[in-house]
């Protein structure tokens, strides 16, 4: 079932959080760089991901989009390029030690943030209405948490809210409140100490500031913060280099699981065979019959060294137990496994980017249909006689703009040759001194691709999309327009978060659809499970790219927004994306907004995101031949 694109539980704007993604990529001048929803702001340097908060959800539009953007500043223009990394690493080892290291970090965030904020202002003045809507949205909330944590007793995070609002203080004047009797005498100091922030150049003089005043703090608080205000994630302030391991390192530490010793016997006329024999272990003591595999799980003490012994070591090498197993494989030479990774790799998109990064994993299967039965003829015998009206209407109006095309004069034009009769030039106040020698086609030059959502929300609407549908095949059938009609879905029970099966059924193909007996197979498009339009729209255009018919409709008939495994977050984006790159490759993508109610502002907003201005809103799904007639004679009339 589909749903609307949910982060944290709450409803985005897609198209503002895609202006927010471009902004992001602009900014940190990288085109992989990725823009995600979280309760706190930061980035996430390894992953290359800039997160953006919640914080700003249910608020006036521009608070919101001033918002987003101070986050997105703060972390393009500020952390990527001028934050200390190395310097935060030491910093969070250092506090770890400390009572208080929640308070510590939100300490450091907030010295760090009101830095970055200042070289933000003076790199791009621009972004000072962002910030200055920030510093009042915070100050507002800081000042509601601290009445909340006064009343509950909650000290530490009582004095972080009043820290904050004496750092973003709008007057000099301004008191601290009154929190308890320990925190009170302390409270000159720390204030003075925030206020140096101001008077940073680096990340490694807030960290000093930072440390001063914790070692204050410890001595008055008796708890750490309870509440989490902003974020400083750990493992993104961690070192990339990899130590360099000694042979010590490498040894294996783990505890033996025996501590045996053979009898040693050294009388000096043992008798000396040069011959190999199997090493011995408590492990080993009974015959195995396979040798090929060989899997470390627990080793005995053991003073046999084989033939040499390695100077320095006392005889405590752990000896692998021999567990041996051969089996056959599966494939009978390399060069077939590599085949079939490299289909597999053909089918995944060949990598991120054929079919956009949040479609890597899924994999195209193409179902063709069955031979249709006698119950689905008959079903699609009463769809037809239901849209006969229509359809012949559009066609009589079609037949007709195409009569009076191929018959009307080609003379007396604005535009083409040049006519001999150029005194009309000075006699006439319009003159038309132009004609065209070629008489024009008789046919339509256009080709369709009919793409349905065949999701499971859709078991409610699939039958009256069909009539449309119907509608739409019989029309373009009797004009001779070439067209597909394509249902798609995602298997759900398979998909998981490396392979996500993506099923697409061209119940009519360009060739099929213009056969006189065509039409049955619609009957057999049925509502499935998922769906991952972004995907199928990538696959459909380069389906009808392949067509050499000069204009190019794409229609995604779909009754809400993208549903699928690992695809919520993106999916808007996704196929916002995808039907952008349709465009830009001469396909003009229309949508048909499927729904058996009225269409909430959510909705409509949710669809113009993605597609813009072209798409159809169907509010009662019965009047879908009706509403698709006029588009229909609207499309084919422009390829005339």
């Amino acid at each position: 079932m589909e749903r609307f694109i949910q982060f944290n539980d709450e409803t985005i704007d897609s198209f503002l959080f895609m202006e927010m993604a471009d902004l992001a990529k602009t900014l940190a001048r990288n085109g992989d760089m990725e823009l995600k929803y979280g309760p706190f702001s930061y980035v996430d340097y390894k992953q290359q991901i800039v997160y953006v908060s919640h914080f700003w959800d249910h608020r006036k539009r521009m608070d919101e989009v001033n918002g987003l953007k101070s986050d997105v500043y703060l972390r393009t223009v500020g952390n990527l390029s001028e934050t200390d990394n190395e310097a935060v690493g030491n910093y969070i080892r250092k506090i770890k030690k400390t009572s208080i290291p929640k308070f510590a970090k939100q300490l450091f965030v907030m010295g760090e943030d009101l830095r970055l904020e200042e070289i933000c202002k003076s790199k791009r003045p621009g972004t000072k209405q962002a910030f200055y809507t920030r510093r009042e949205l915070y100050r507002q909330y800081f000042q509601a948490q601290l009445k909340v944590n006064l009343t509950k007793s909650v000290f530490t995070d009582s004095l972080f809210n009043a820290l904050f609002l004496l750092l973003n203080a709008q007057s000099p004047l301004e008191e601290a409140p009154e929190i308890n009797e320990e925190i009170d005498l302390a409270m000159p100091y720390m204030q003075s100490a925030i206020t140096r922030f101001y008077e940073t150049n680096s990340t490694t003089d807030v960290v000093g500031i930072c440390l001063q005043i914790i070692e204050v703090v410890e001595e008055i608080v008796k708890k750490d913060m309870l509440n989490e205000y902003f974020h400083l994630p750990e493992d993104a302030h961690e070192q990339n280099d990899i130590p360099f391991d000694t042979f010590e390192d490498l040894k294996r530490k783990d505890p033996l699981a025996n501590q045996d010793v053979l009898e040693e016997e050294s009388t000096g006329d043992e008798e000396v065979i040069d011959e190999e024999f199997r090493t011995w272990h408590r492990e080993t003591e009974d015959k195995g019959e396979s040798f090929l595999q060989f899997d470390l799980d627990q080793g005995s003490q053991s003073d046999l060294m084989g033939e040499g012994v390695r100077e320095g070591d006392d005889g405590d090498q752990a000896l692998a137990m021999v567990q041996g197993s051969a089996q056959e494989t599966e494939r009978e030479q390399y060069q077939n496994v590599r085949a079939a990774e490299k289909e597999h790799e053909e089918l995944n998109g060949g990598g991120e980017n054929k079919y956009g990064k949040d479609n890597r994993f899924a994999l195209p299967y193409f179902l063709y249909p069955d031979i249709p039965t006698a119950e689905e003829q008959s079903v699609y015998g009463n769809y037809k006689s239901a849209i006969a009206p229509l359809q012949k209407k559009l066609k009589k109006m079609i037949e007709k703009t195409l009569e009076h095309k191929r018959i009307q004069p080609r003379s007396d034009l604005h535009f083409g040759r040049l006519n001999k009769k150029l005194l009309r030039f000075l006699t006439d106040d319009n003159p038309r001194l132009f004609y065209k020698k070629q008489n024009p086609s008789s046919e339509i030059d256009a080709v369709f691709s009919l793409l349905v959502d065949c999701s499971g929300s859709m078991f409610d609407k699939m039958d009256q999309t069909k009539q449309g549908i119907t509608l739409f095949h019989e029309s373009l059938k009797s004009v001779r327009v070439p067209h597909e009609v394509v249902g798609f879905w995602e298997d759900t029970n398979r998909a998981t978060k490396t392979h996500q099966p993506n099923y697409l059924k061209p119940v009519l193909d360009y060739t099929s659809s213009l056969k006189p007996a065509s039409g049955a197979e619609i009957m057999q498009l049925e509502p499935e499970e998922d769906n991952r339009d972004g995907f199928a729209i990538r696959l459909m255009t380069e389906r009808i790219l392949r067509r050499n018919e000069n204009q190019k409709f794409l229609l995604v008939f779909s009754d809400g927004e993208p549903a699928a495994m690992e695809y919520d977050q993106n999916g808007i984006v996704d196929t916002h994306e995808a039907v952008l790159d349709a465009r830009k490759q001469g396909i003009e993508v229309i949508n048909v907004f499927l729904s058996n109610g009225p269409i909430d502002e959510g909705q409509r907003n949710t669809i113009q995101n993605i597609y813009g201005n072209y798409s159809i809103l169907v509010s009662e799904i019965e009047e879908l031949p009706d509403v698709l007639f006029p588009l229909l004679r609207k499309l084919l009339y422009k390829s005339i």
